[in-house]
């Protein structure tokens, strides 16, 4: 049992040191076009498969991600450390109450944060009211993010949330919604009405961005 752990933890340390060679490269070579970035503290809703959108993120000495506390988020985190990004790790099955407020912690102290809405295990597409109550909580308004790249080197994995790599030169453009100020006082009927609020307009802003990408390309 010691030798196999022993095996697998070598083998997340080869595989960690691999992505991280990978994002120290590829922080030269993906360019993203922010359009309507919010210029004050925000919550950015994203996508699970949009999670290298944090190469756009214009300030990081004052923003966390919060990313999962299994292997799979270890490696995230620590490739995110190549872009200088600091996370907090947690999701809703591990370190989940303790992440949501260490993550409030961070925002009271005004940082911004980005969540992955639908992770770490989905369903795609469908934001968890997490990102609700944090942003009920901390008072800090939640702006959803759309991303996206017609170059074929935006490379899509066969996982369950489609995920998205640039890989080598790749020219996109990040699309931001306005600010949604969660009310403090909700009921559960309520937080779920604004939890398909923010899954609407996400789903939306990443519909208008592919139909116009060129367009926003070329701002």
């Amino acid at each position: 049992m010691a030798e196999r752990r022993l095996k697998e933890k070598v083998k997340l340390g080869l595989l960690i040191n691999l992505v991280k060679v990978f994002f120290n490269i590829e922080k030269h070579l993906l360019k993203i076009k922010n359009i309507n970035y919010p210029q004050n503290q925000v919550i950015f809703s994203m996508w699970h498969c949009h999670q290298c959108l944090v190469y756009g993120i214009e300030d990081k000495s004052k923003f966390y991600a919060l990313i999962s506390a299994s292997n799979d988020g270890e490696i995230i985190a620590k490739a995110a450390e190549c872009l200088n990004i600091k996370s907090v790790r947690g999701s809703t099955k591990r370190r989940g109450v303790a992440a949501s407020l260490e993550l409030i912690e961070k925002l009271n102290d005004g940082n911004s944060a980005a969540i992955m809405v639908d992770g770490p295990r989905g369903p795609r597409f469908k934001v968890k009211d997490g990102i609700i109550n944090i942003a009920k909580i901390s008072g800090v308004p939640i702006v959803p993010c759309a991303w996206y790249s017609k170059d074929k080197t935006f490379l899509e994995f066969n996982t369950w949330d489609k995920f998205k790599v640039p890989f080598g030169i790749c020219k996109s453009v990040a699309l931001y919604g306005d600010p949604i100020y969660i009310p403090k006082e909700l009921s559960k009927e309520e937080t779920l009405l604004w939890t398909d609020k923010v899954e609407t307009e996400m789903l939306k802003l990443q519909k208008e961005l592919e139909a116009n990408f060129d367009k926003y390309l070329k701002l």
